[in-house]
């Protein structure tokens, strides 16, 4: 009973969304008005990005792709911003590309600019300095496993699959298999590429695609526990050893080593940095300044 305490009291707009429909608002407007192809939500730093697209199985049509980089973009410089969750309604978390953009008729100008799109999502996600986390109830395939695989975090319900059956169309995942195949083990990647086999969310978990496998009357508590975590550390701190992972880990260990320690010194150069040490010395919780400011040179 206390994680239901820990939901209503930081996250008041999200518990409602539990009892009313999500949308309820858009369709007193109008019922002739289409509903928008993602829903942003934003409550105590958490923002909460939905895709809307159920009927078409949240394809990432180059709409969905625009939506999704201007809910992400919005105020990502806000004091106010500490966490991201990409969520979906409906069965399919996100069934990848919509193949009837990819059609000889719409040309390969129009191609180029649906991958060119949908690669700047994806880094995006990575290069943004809070933490996107994905809460994944249902099915994530192509370059919906892409997204996913690009999150910084995955929470997935038991009934979860994810795969890339690009191989069974004749459009082999090749820009998903960049976020896969540094997710995954190659081999793994390898055969749900060659094969399009689905995997679950256990084998999922085991591969190191997704962080972890709840039950699905869990997925919101647990997935907002781990948001709410992120909300009481310093954002220029998280920010600083996000982005210096990312640029790590694709350099070799003795560069890898070479950019990490210059940042931690960088790190203890913040007022945030030497405000939690001097917190832990003096047995006190932080006062976090959520400013990327400096205590000394």
């Amino acid at each position: 009973m206390a994680s239901r305490g820990l939901l209503c009291r930081g996250v008041g707009v999200f518990q409602l969304s539990r009892k009313v429909p999500l949308l309820s608002a858009s369709r007193c407007c109008s019922q002739t008005e289409p509903e928008p192809l993602t829903v942003k939500l934003q409550n105590n730093g958490i923002r909460r990005i939905i895709l809307n697209n159920p009927k078409k199985r949240n394809a990432l049509s180059l709409s969905m792709l625009d939506s999704l980089r201007e809910n992400i973009l919005t105020d990502a410089d806000s004091e106010d911003l500490r966490v991201i969750i990409i969520s979906a309604k409906g069965p399919v978390f996100s069934s990848g590309h919509d193949l009837r953009e990819l059609t000889s008729a719409q040309g390969r100008e129009y191609h180029t600019k649906v991958f060119d799109t949908c690669t700047e999502v994806m880094t995006l996600i990575q290069d943004i300095p809070v933490p996107v986390i994905a809460m994944v109830n249902g099915v994530a395939t192509a370059a919906g496993c892409q997204l996913i695989a690009s999150c910084d975090i995955v929470v997935a319900t038991e009934k979860s699959t994810f795969g890339t059956p690009g191989i069974n169309v004749g459009l082999f995942c090749s820009t998903p298999a960049v976020a896969i195949g540094r997710a995954v083990p190659r081999k793994v990647a390898m055969e749900m590429l060659l094969t399009g086999t689905p995997i679950s969310a256990q084998d999922a978990l085991l591969h190191g695609l997704i962080s972890k496998v709840v039950p699905e009357q869990r997925l919101e508590e647990e997935t907002l526990a781990i948001a709410q975590r992120v909300c009481r550390t310093s954002r220029p701190v998280v920010a600083l050893g996000k982005a210096t992972f990312q640029r790590q880990m694709s350099q070799g260990r003795d560069a890898a080593y070479a950019t990490a320690s210059k940042v931690m010194v960088d790190n203890l150069a913040l007022r945030d940095g030497q405000e939690g040490i001097r917190a832990f010395i003096e047995k006190r919780k932080p006062v976090w300044s959520h400013k990327a400011e400096k205590a000394h040179d």
